[in-house]
């Protein structure tokens, strides 16, 4: 009597629906993980502008150079006024002298489409948008770095 061996059609399917539903699990959880990843590259160029930016006024006593922000947004990593980065393109604006907005906006079309952060002279860290896949709405005082809308 010869023996048969290997895996029936059930077993087989059994699998397929469990490698599936890990799937479903596991593929948006590291999404999410991977967005909130890059998120750091707008929150560390953000912080590292404000810093230039300080250290322009201490020199010059404004912040602003003949209606532009005193330092040209450099993306990072590449070469000086190229302000499209790999997740976010950064620019500045004065609004006086003594004032002006710092932002970074999520490059589109890309997974950071929608994200955007901004900061102030005084330090005031600002969400201005958030993907319309995260339920987070905006936020004036820090920056929405998860889905659940924490800080």
């Amino acid at each position: 009597m010869r023996r048969h061996s290997g895996f029936t059609l059930i077993e087989i399917m059994i699998v397929v629906v469990i490698v599936g539903i890990l799937g479903a699990v596991a593929v948006p959880a590291y999404s999410d993980y991977m967005r909130r990843t890059r998120l750091t590259e707008a929150f560390a160029w953000l912080s590292n502008y404000r810093i230039s930016m300080e250290q322009y006024f201490q020199d010059n006593r404004k912040y602003d150079n003949g209606g532009a922000c005193g330092i040209t947004p450099t993306a990072p990593g590449k070469p000086p006024g190229t302000a499209a980065g790999e997740y976010f393109t950064y620019s500045c604006t004065t609004l006086t002298p003594t004032t002006y907005t710092a932002t970074a906006l999520g490059n589109s079309p890309g997974s950071m489409a929608g994200f955007s952060y901004s900061i102030t002279q005084d330090g005031t860290k600002t969400t201005n948008s958030v993907s319309n896949s995260w339920p987070a709405a905006n936020s004036t005082s820090c920056w929405i770095m998860k889905k659940d809308g924490s800080c």
